[in-house]
Order: structure tokens, then sequence, then C-alpha cells
């Protein structure tokens, strides 16, 4: 069993890197020094993205975990009781940033399967406490909770989805380790397994303050 964030979970963000020597401290020094991006110049793309938000009501959710799918049924809520109330889906923007635990959210079935996301991740079910062997948010062959609350459909219906470039670096160093190939490969591989339609942000708390700046209010959407 590969585990990469069980210690960061008990122990604390600091104690969490501290603990976390099997990945090897250089690890996130590395992720955070390796970005695609290192000019100062701005991403064209995730700045179109940002701009994307729009209306009278946004809201974030900050979505560090998978929290049995609680990421995505809360911005399907903010939708819904905003139709209730009289808000047009034109007037609303639900803006959710999967990082940390939560980025296997962003993947296909397939790269669950090859890299036992259920397991590396902690995405468990909810009710049988069994760790999930595929996305059960992506085009559900049973029906979820909540009505319009799968991912594709939350898409198709407006919502913006981040998914966080920092851990996916982090993750994939870690993975490649415990598996022994190369980091490099298995983060192309998770890249080209993120769903069409969700943006690539250059780490997930900056998002989140960025589409706060651009007028969201805030709500956390992870265990706790």
């Amino acid at each position: 069993m590969i585990d990469l964030t069980n210690s960061i979970r008990r122990r604390g963000f600091l104690g969490g890197l501290a603990a976390s020597a099997a990945l090897g401290m250089t690890g996130l020094i590395e992720a955070a020094a390796n970005t695609n991006n290192q000019s100062g110049e701005s991403d064209a793309a995730f700045d179109a993205w940002i701009k994307s938000i729009k209306g009278k009501h946004k809201q974030v959710f900050d979505a560090p975990s998978t929290n049995g799918g609680f990421p995505f049924a809360w911005p399907r809520v903010f939708q819904l009781t905003n139709n209730q109330v009289g808000v047009p889906n034109d007037q609303l923007t639900a803006v959710v940033i999967l990082r940390h635990d939560a980025i296997p959210l962003a993947m296909v079935d397939a790269l669950w399967t090859k890299y036992n996301f259920g397991e590396v991740f902690h995405a468990h079910d909810p009710m049988t406490k069994t760790p999930w062997t595929s996305n059960p948010f992506w085009k559900p062959k049973s029906a979820l909770p909540i009505p319009g609350m799968a991912l594709n459909e939350l898409l198709d219906s407006g919502v913006l989805v981040g998914v966080c470039d920092m851990a996916l670096k982090f993750y994939s160093q870690g993975v490649a380790e415990k598996m022994k190939l190369d980091a490099a490969e298995i983060k192309k591989d998770w890249v080209g397994g993120i769903f069409p339609g969700i943006q690539i942000v250059p780490s997930g708390v900056l998002a989140i303050n960025r589409a706060q700046e651009a007028g969201c209010t805030y709500c956390y959407a992870g265990e706790g």
C-alpha cells in the first residue's frame, strides 16, 4: 500500500513535512522549484479562467480532500438554493478547487486503477469505508444523492473546477519513488488523464486567493 498523506493529516502541515522523509524532504522543495513557468510571466489560461468568474453571487469551494463527495455536493446545493430564491444561473458562479488529497477527483478511472488512488489519497466510500477503485463522480453508473452533482454535470452547468499543479507535482514524485518509476512520466500521465473542462491551476491556495479577489466568498469543503 502506498501511503503518502496520513502523517500530514494527523500531525498538521509542518509536522507532516517532517514525517514525510520517506518521500524525500526535497520533494516539496523540488515541486515548488520545478514549475512550468519560471519567467515571472502570467499564466494566460489561468488568468482567463479566473476572469470567467461572473455574476452577483460567487463562491469558491476549497476541497483539500475527497470528503465523500461533498466538494461536488455543496456547489450543486449553492446552485439549487439560489435558483429556489429566484437567482438564475447566469448570476451565479461556483468555483471548486481540488487540491491536496482531492486531486484524483479530476482524473479518469484508468488512473485510479493504475496508481491505486483510493489507497494513495485515502479516498473512501463514506458508507462502506472501503477505498474507491474508480472516480464515482464522472458520469456515475448509479444515482448520486443530489441530482446534478456529478462532475460532468457541474461542468456542463458552468461550475468552474480547478486542480492544483503543485499537488500533481508533489504526489507524482512520491508515487514515483514508491513504484520506482519516473516522476515526470507519472505527472505527464496524470495531466493527460484530467477531464476536459478542468483547469490546472498553479496551486490550490493561489487559485482560492484569486477567486476571492474576483469576488467569491469562501466555503471549506474538506473534512472536519
